[in-house]
């Protein structure tokens, strides 16, 4: 849940920073936020970091 709320802090300031600075290539850090966050979540699992990628692309 704090997660949900921490992404939800983090797009709605960077909608702010892109309107108050007009520059849209802060819209890319929710994204990036999510894929720092999807690294993370994949090395918690206890298992070798390239097996644990492996194993999420091979279900079918």
């Amino acid at each position: 849940m704090t997660a949900l709320i921490l992404f939800w802090v983090i797009a709605i300031a960077s909608l702010i920073a892109t309107i108050k600075y007009k520059k849209p290539l802060l819209l890319t850090v929710p994204f990036a936020a999510m894929g720092f966050y999807l690294i993370i979540e994949i090395a918690r699992v206890p298992m070798p970091f390239w097996e644990t990628v492996q194993m999420i692309f091979e279900f079918r």
